[in-house]
């Protein structure tokens, strides 16, 4: 019977493609499946209900969902614990490889009987969940990530800057050596994951890989998509992110300001030393702005080479949504029999890279207003400015064009003059 039910799924998938070249080049979705080795995917066509991947950001691990029909009783349970992998693709471009996932739960339902299996990704083990107790001291970050990579055989793709930064002193205290990446990424403001056999540590700026490649840069537009969703917020309006640090020359308590302005965010640890502290600081402030924007997009045709951290940019929507840079946070790749492969993308602004660590200075009033935006000729990012630049506010966002960043120089300047 599974013979029978094999050779019905390679009818059905040589005959979606003999459908698929009558159309003159129409795309249809393609997959392959592969479970413990033994390909599935002609199984699975005539049973599909739905097929769902979770691309995350970080340490969260990516998760696979696949729902299948079961009417005929005859689908046996996978063992928890088998390896799935999967592709994903249209016939007109090919499949994309989506990595492999490890089945941790399976449900059987009915009626009508239905199979569900979810899974998550390979490479984040047991093992990175286990507490562990030791120190690290006057060392590197590239030192603390290099040997954590080696405990369990992966290959350490570290930005260079970031693997040179110092560390004075840091304690692991019954704390998982994935909760331990996810710290480093959060007070270093990068995105630190494990991904295909790879320990990943680079800057969250605009989707580069450690090696120094780019991930690449997606252009959407109204057209591509059929469901959009924009939030702007500031629900705690922090100007500033406030760090304190003991001084060992002046055994006191000291503090750090990354930002500008009166209304700070403090944070609770107190740590060795000001540069840790400062550093720590600076990353908390830049997530902070990156939370005050956000915008879910489903693409009707499914773009499967998409992942987080690619930059995006955006057009045909309203112009705070046009004229700015996104950056992949979590990316949704759903197939289902009716409704086709579709992608939904959750993206937050990018940030400039402008120089924020001076000290809080204590003034309340800026005096201008400068902006960021990516030059299209050069690719590097250059600014507009309005007003005196003694004290100037500085917008967070990167925008996609200079006159982009000109209109929103020009609005924020006019709105200064009419508070002061």
């Amino acid at each position: 019977m599974i013979r029978e039910l094999q050779d019905h799924g390679s009818t059905l998938l040589h005959g979606a493609r003999d459908d698929h070249a009558g159309r003159d080049g129409y795309p249809v979705p393609i997959y392959r499946v592969v479970v413990d080795g033994r390909d599935i995917s002609t199984l699975i066509i005539p049973r599909l209900i739905r097929l769902e991947l979770t691309d995350n950001r970080g340490m969260e691990a990516d998760q696979f969902s696949l729902s299948l029909s079961d009417h005929d009783g005859l689908l046996e349970l996978p063992p928890r614990g088998a390896t799935i992998r999967v592709w994903l693709g249209w016939s007109t471009t090919g499949l994309v490889d989506k990595g492999s996932y490890i089945v941790d739960e399976v449900e059987h339902s009915g009626t009508p009987d239905v199979l569900d299996i979810r899974a998550r990704s390979a490479d984040l083990r047991k093992t990175l969940k286990k507490k562990r107790e030791r120190s690290f001291h006057a060392t590197t970050l590239g030192t603390i990530l290099q040997s954590l990579a080696e405990t369990y055989d992966l290959q350490p793709l570290i930005d260079p800057t970031l693997a040179a930064v110092p560390v004075a002193h840091l304690d692991q205290a019954n704390e998982s050596d994935a909760n331990l990446i996810t710290r480093l990424g959060e007070d270093n403001d990068a995105v630190a994951t494990v991904k295909a056999g790879r320990l990943l540590f680079f800057p969250r700026d605009g989707g580069r890989a450690a090696s120094g490649a780019s991930l690449g840069h997606a252009y959407l537009n109204r057209q591509d998509g059929d469901r959009h969703s924009y939030l702007q917020a500031d629900r705690d309006n922090y100007e500033g992110v406030r760090a304190y640090y003991y001084d060992l020359d002046s055994a006191k308590k000291e503090q750090v300001v990354a930002g500008n302005g009166d209304t700070l965010m403090e944070l609770r640890h107190t740590y060795g030393d000001r540069d840790t502290a400062l550093r720590t600081a600076q990353a908390h402030w830049r997530r902070l702005q990156r939370g005050k924007a956000s915008f879910r997009y489903t693409l009707a045709q499914g773009r499967p080479d998409l992942i987080p951290e690619m930059t995006y940019t955006v057009s045909g929507m309203k112009a705070e949504i046009d004229g700015v840079i996104w950056q992949g946070s979590h990316v949704q790749h759903s197939l289902t029999a009716e409704g086709g492969l579709s992608t939904s993308l959750d993206l937050e602004s990018q940030l400039a890279d402008f120089e924020i660590a001076e000290l809080a200075d204590g003034t309340s009033g800026y005096t201008g207003v400068v902006a960021w935006y990516r030059a299209s000729e050069t690719g590097k990012e250059d600014k507009v400015t309005a007003g005196d630049q003694h004290n100037p506010r500085h917008l967070t966002a990167l925008y996609a064009t200079k006159a982009s960043a000109k209109q929103a120089v020009e609005k924020e300047y006019a709105r200064l003059k009419a508070s002061a």
